[in-house]
């Protein structure tokens, strides 16, 4: 393997590309009209323009990446995440021209990508799962019939969902059909499908998600989990490694569940197979990822393992060296994930010029950045800044640690979730431990913290004024 294509853009896009060049390997960028000066761009050994700023006439085309990849003789494709990652037909067609694609086989994402089709795969070794109905429903009164058996509240889910859409929760019978319609009508409109599926409402669950990676020879090892419970509209903000809960023997339980999800698809690279755990330490499989997630980095950090890396290794056909019990969980990693959204305003997205960027750095501090002082954050991608990561010898230190980075992490132009982060490490119920997928919706109050914020800027303004006088003071004492 001697020169990659990353089919993406931003942080991620770098993140491969550096551990590409650490193991010689050379890059290749494509990007859009409105990333022409972007960071990957210039990071890259070369660069190609593939079309216009929407992702749809730009990363989201297949067919005109592979003429690129064989035009520069590319021998394989790493896609990141979003976009194609998760992307049957992409996988299939890289690998039908002759290309290795970096990440699973078609099937396995072909499988996964469906909530139903993977519930049905895992079945067979007796996988935990929530309880429902596990097949895709549109007829409202059969659906009605269902959930007044499973028990409200219940979750409507669209089954090719993702990221909270098509995504409902029903308190009562009265509001059941209602809801139903807007999942059906979400659905449909996002993915093209209005199938739904209906499970029981987990109360106070937490998000924890296990990192697993497998090679072409037999091997699928679980390098622990993550916490990502802190999120909001279901979309993850905040996530650590390990989890503050987790004992142990539960740890090897749902890693070695996790380990049977990857072998129940045939997978191949690093995936995340995700799941609820209740109040009662029960767990239940949601779903799995078939790429590298977000929030790699924090496995990195307390495994010592580059994951990109063994990606790039396990798609060459290398074996895996390590063995489970050789892994060990050393320190605690965090990690904010900085939008460019404003938290004081509901997380709406944020655009404008980074008039003042300016990264915070230091021991236990990593940023995994895709942005720089003058760009302008365009409207067409996700608004993710950058993730700031931050790992220390316990739990207390690594949160600590970011409080402090997000102090030292400089964003004039865009409003960004750094004070949300800050909000979140330095709130009782996270640094306790005892913490849900409510906690947004249970402690967060974006008006409160805007007259937290003002009031702060009102007492700093007077005690800069009363600085003012009295050096007025000095200055004058010579001549009186």
């Amino acid at each position: 393997m001697k020169k990659i294509l990353v089919a993406n853009r931003g942080e991620i896009a770098i993140r491969v590309m550096r551990t590409a060049q650490k193991m010689g390997i050379k890059t290749v960028a494509v990007y859009s009209t409105v990333d022409r000066n972007a960071p990957h761009v210039k990071f890259a050994d070369e660069a190609v323009w593939i079309g216009e700023a929407p992702s749809n006439q730009s990363y989201l085309l297949g067919s005109k990446i592979i003429e690129v990849a064989k035009s520069l003789n590319v021998d394989a494709i790493h896609p990141g995440y979003g976009f194609l990652s998760e992307n049957a037909q992409f996988a299939e067609d890289v690998t039908a021209n002759g290309i290795t694609f970096i990440g699973p086989k078609s099937k396995a994402i072909h499988i996964m990508g469906s909530k139903l089709a993977a519930k049905e795969a895992v079945k067979k070794y007796d996988i935990p799962m929530v309880p429902g109905l596990d097949e895709a429903i549109t007829d409202i009164k059969e659906a009605k019939k269902v959930a007044t058996q499973v028990g409200f509240p219940i979750l409507i889910k669209a089954s090719a969902g993702g990221g909270g859409k098509g995504m409902r929760v029903v308190e009562n019978e009265e509001e059941f059909e209602s809801q139903m319609n807007r999942a059906i009508s979400e659905a449909t409109n996002a993915f093209g499908d209005g199938s739904v599926f209906i499970e029981k409402y987990v109360a106070s669950p937490r998000h924890i998600e296990i990192q697993i990676m497998a090679d072409s020879h037999g091997t699928i090892l679980y390098l622990f989990e993550r916490e990502c419970s802190i999120q909001r509209r279901h979309q993850k903000v905040v996530e650590e490694a390990p989890s503050a809960v987790l004992t142990p023997e539960l740890r090897k339980k749902m890693g070695e569940a996790a380990v049977l999800v990857a072998k129940s698809c045939d997978y191949l690279g690093a995936g995340t197979v995700e799941f609820l755990l209740d109040e009662n330490n029960n767990f239940y499989f949601l779903e799995m990822n078939t790429r590298l997630q977000v929030e790699h980095p924090v496995t990195e950090l307390i495994t010592g393992i580059n994951l990109v890396e063994l990606q790039i290794r396990v798609a060459r056909g290398e074996a895996l060296k390590i063995k489970q019990e050789d892994l060990k969980i050393t320190g605690h990693a965090l990690e904010l994930r900085v939008y460019a959204e404003d938290p004081l305003n509901d997380f709406l997205p944020s655009v404008g010029n980074l008039e003042v960027y300016s990264l915070p750095v230091g021991e236990g501090i990593r940023v995994d950045n895709g942005f720089e002082q003058g760009m302008d954050v365009p409207i067409y991608y996700d608004p993710m800044l950058a993730k700031l990561i931050t790992y220390g010898q316990t739990r207390e230190e690594a949160i600590q640690l970011m409080i402090k980075a997000i102090d030292d992490y400089n964003v004039v132009g865009v409003s960004t979730t750094l004070p949300f982060g800050k909000f979140v490490c330095e709130h009782e119920a996270f640094r306790s431990g005892n913490f849900d997928t409510h906690f947004v919706k249970n402690y967060y109050d974006g008006e409160k913290m805007k007259l937290e914020l003002n009031q702060e800027a009102k007492i700093a303004a007077l005690l800069a004024l009363k600085k003012y006088f009295q050096d007025q003071k000095i200055v004058r004492l010579p001549n009186s």
